[in-house]
Order: structure tokens, then C-alpha cells, then sequence
């Protein structure tokens, strides 16, 4: 019985990492969240009183997960710099054709950040994992009717976050493509063709490494930096999936990688996210 029980909680672990990681914005907290509600299962003393292992851990992953919400959100005020979610980094071949991911975007993430703890957990849990406004309910400890207002203001800031023309998963990776070559090749006009007027560049180095403390705007200013940046320090560049689109991981002469992902609204570059915290990148492997 045990070893069922281990077997099932293992094929459920990445689904219930995922909804922990879309709370969260970390991996390494989504991983603990999980291992803690596993933890809790054993500790239950009437095992036969769980008549479904996938609702019992659902509904503790996601309590915990609403439960640091609150302090995760204190921390990031204090935070050294920009602040980025921890990136998801998926293997990923230049010739792979891949289908894009939205529920994990930075985008996405990057707006979840923005919302309040209560509209974060009702929009993941009911429009990403499709759970019912009663079950979210009990999680954030509201009515089912607060549950379902708090999800449609979410719903209404995320729509306007959302890119107006989003490129498919062959037109991003042949731009990733352009915008590695570009900057590999110091060539600031043709970088500069392939982002919006209004690209926003965030780095995020946590205080433990070079990055900028503020986004830098503008598609000139942006490519002058990026060019320079890839002459004086050249780095390796390698495709990966970076939060479910095509991305691509960085690692310079001296080991610092940088995780970078693009997000695409009409053909062009309107946000790049270059993930450098050490802190964040422990699981990235090269």
C-alpha cells in the first residue's frame, strides 16, 4: 500500500509542483511546499480517512503555498534590485518544435506578482488547475462569490498584460534566434529591428551580481547595452526552454549564468528578462 501511495505521489509531484510554483514564483519553494504536504501524509493517522491522494495534497500544496504568499511578498519589497520568478528551464534542440506555454510565461508571472495574495490564489487555482470557486474557497478562507470576483479582477489584469499579437512557437524561436545572433555580432541596427520602440529590459542579480537595479526602456538604448555587454564580457550561448516559450541559457568566461527569456508581441521583442541571482539558478543545468 505504501509503495502505491509513493507511486502515485510521484506521478502527481510535477502537477502539484506547477500549481505551487504558479503561486510562488519560485521553484525551490514550490519543491518544498510539495515535499512539506508529503510530509503531512504520513504524519495523518487514519490513512484510509484520505479517500483521494490527489485532492489531499492539492488542497494542502495550495494552503501552504497561500500561507507564504504574504511573507514572500514582504521579502521582494526589501529585495536588492529588480526581483524576476525563479525560471523554469526546459533542454531544448534549435530544430524542437515546440507548443508555448502562457500558464507559466514570465509575462504571466510577472503580472501574478502584481496581484494581491487572495486574486493571485483564486485565478491559478480555478482558471489555471480549473478547481471550483467553493474548493478555492476554503483555501483563501473567503465565500465562493468573493472567490469568483476575486478571479475576474485578476482575469482583467492579466488580459491586459497579455500580448495583441502573439507570435507562435516557430516565429519566437527563429527570433531568439536573430535577437543571440545580433548581440553575439554587436550589430545595434539589427537588434535594434527586432524590438519594440518601448522593449523593456529587467535583470536581476539579487545584490550578488552585476545586474541593473532598474529596467532599462527603449529599443536604442537597450541594443547599445546588450552589444556592449556581449563584447566585453562574451559569453555561451545554449537554447532552452525558459518559462514554456524558446529562450536561452548564458554562461561567460567565468562560469555566471544568466537565464534570458524573450517575450513577443507583433514580431518584435517587447520584454527581456535575464535571470542572473545565483540563488535562483542552483537547478539550471548547462
Amino acid at each position: 500500500m505504501v509503495m502505491e501511495t509513493t507511486a502515485e505521489f510521484e506521478q502527481l509531484r510535477p502537477r502539484l509542483v506547477r500549481v505551487a510554483y504558479q503561486l510562488l514564483g519560485s521553484v525551490a519553494d514550490a519543491e518544498d511546499v510539495v515535499q512539506e504536504a508529503w510530509l503531512r501524509l504520513q504524519r495523518v493517522e487514519d490513512p484510509a480517512s484520505v479517500r483521494s491522494l490527489e485532492a489531499y495534497l492539492r488542497t494542502v500544496v495550495t494552503r501552504l503555498a497561500y500561507d507564504q504568499l504574504g511573507s514572500a511578498r514582504s521579502r521582494r519589497e526589501a529585495y536588492v534590485g529588480e526581483w524576476l520568478p525563479e525560471p523554469l528551464v526546459e533542454e531544448a534542440d534549435p530544430a524542437d518544435r515546440v507548443t508555448l506555454d502562457e500558464s507559466v510565461s514570465m509575462a504571466l508571472m510577472l503580472v501574478l506578482e502584481q496581484l494581491s495574495p487572495a486574486e493571485r490564489t483564486a485565478f491559478v487555482l480555478h482558471d489555471s488547475f480549473g478547481m471550483e470557486f467553493d474548493e478555492v474557497a476554503v483555501v483563501v478562507g473567503r465565500t465562493p462569490e468573493s472567490v469568483r470576483q476575486l478571479a475576474s479582477r485578476a482575469r482583467r489584469h492579466l488580459h491586459q498584460a497579455r500580448p495583441r499579437r502573439p507570435a507562435t512557437a516557430d516565429q519566437h524561436l527563429q527570433l531568439v534566434g536573430a535577437f543571440i545572433a545580433a548581440c553575439e555580432d554587436g550589430d545595434v541596427d539589427e537588434l535594434v529591428s527586432l524590438l519594440d520602440p518601448d522593449v523593456v529590459w529587467r535583470s536581476d542579480g539579487g545584490g550578488k551580481i552585476s545586474a541593473s537595479r532598474r529596467p532599462q526602456h527603449g529599443a536604442v538604448h537597450v541594443a547599445r547595452a546588450l552589444t556592449t555587454l556581449a563584447t566585453k564580457f562574451p559569453q555561451r550561448h545554449r537554447p532552452a526552454r525558459v518559462n514554456g516559450a524558446p529562450g536561452y541559457v548564458s554562461v561567460d568566461g567565468e562560469g555566471v549564468i544568466t537565464v534570458t527569456s524573450l517575450t513577443i508581441d507583433g514580431g518584435r521583442v517587447v520584454g527581456i528578462n535575464s535571470i542572473r541571482n545565483p540563488d535562483k539558478l542552483g537547478h539550471v543545468r548547462i
